[in-house]
């Protein structure tokens, strides 16, 4: 099967070399010239239609709802330059009521698939994603073994639309671990408490989350917020969370944890 991904960025990127050393037929798409791309640059289509042109399934890999819309049907359109599409992928996080729009509005013969993707751009660079997938079995049964090309761990959540509904939930926990651990760290300077001595108590303890547990490793662990940096993006996917959920259910501690995530300073 001939892959696309459409957005080579810190997610992306490593998501389309872990399919091509697995041996897979994958280009690439970005906004940047090819020659930023290094070793892959041969790989890297020049422009969306020649990108779009015999690929059978594309995952897009971009930032936004407002992305997905250009490069979709509007700056890039690549759904209309792209013949023999069968399968559109999206692993961007999404507001599942965007999602649950958008599959009304893809073409005929194409099927659109949620598979968002959890473990920072490390995983992506190492080939240990984790996926939460949404679609009809069928598609999913073809799909699953490329996708397991960029990770081993593929959960299938249901029909189309409950990958994206998990990526959210699972995303609101992991906002909820980021500001919690950064909140103790910060607290643990004022005491006198040595930081790493607490990260490893932690990692042994009933404190273990997946941040505090790779904080040295997680590229954007020091970030302050910025809306166009990771926790950025965090930010962008708690909102999509409480997009999905009961007006009614957004008040006290879902959004302290998007206030906590909004207010976050860097740190050395």
């Amino acid at each position: 099967m001939k892959i696309g991904v459409a957005g080579c960025g810190r997610m992306g990127f490593g998501m389309a070399r872990s399919m091509a050393r697995a041996g897979l037929d994958v280009s690439g798409f970005d906004i940047r010239p090819a020659e930023d791309f290094g070793e892959f640059a041969n790989r890297m289509a020049a422009d969306p239609a020649s990108f779009a042109a015999d690929r059978v399934a594309i995952f897009s890999v971009v930032r936004d709802i407002a992305q997905t819309e250009a490069l979709l049907f509007d700056d890039q359109g690549i759904l209309a330059k792209a013949p023999r599409l069968k399968y559109l992928l999206i692993s961007s996080t999404v507001s599942p009521r965007y999602f649950a729009d958008l599959a009304q509005r893809m073409p005929a013969g194409v099927t659109l698939i949620d598979a968002p993707m959890s473990g920072a751009q490390i995983a992506a660079d190492e080939g240990r994603l984790s996926f939460m997938l949404g679609g009809p079995e069928a598609a999913l049964d073809e799909l699953e073994p490329i996708i397991r090309a960029m990770g081993p761990a593929v959960h299938r959540m249901g029909p189309t639309g409950a990958g994206m509904t998990a990526k959210v939930l699972n995303n609101f926990v992991a906002g909820s671990a980021m500001a919690g651990v950064r909140q103790v760290l910060e607290w643990a300077g004022d005491l006198g408490v040595d930081r790493d001595r607490l990260l490893a108590l932690m990692h042994d303890s009933s404190g273990q989350t997946w941040f505090g547990t790779n904080f040295d490793k997680i590229e954007f662990a020091r970030a302050g917020y910025d809306p166009e940096n990771t926790v950025g993006i965090l930010k962008k996917d708690l909102d999509s969370c409480l997009d999905a959920i009961d007006p009614e259910a957004h008040g006290g501690f879902p959004e302290a944890v998007v206030a906590a995530i909004a207010g976050l300073k860097p740190v050395s």
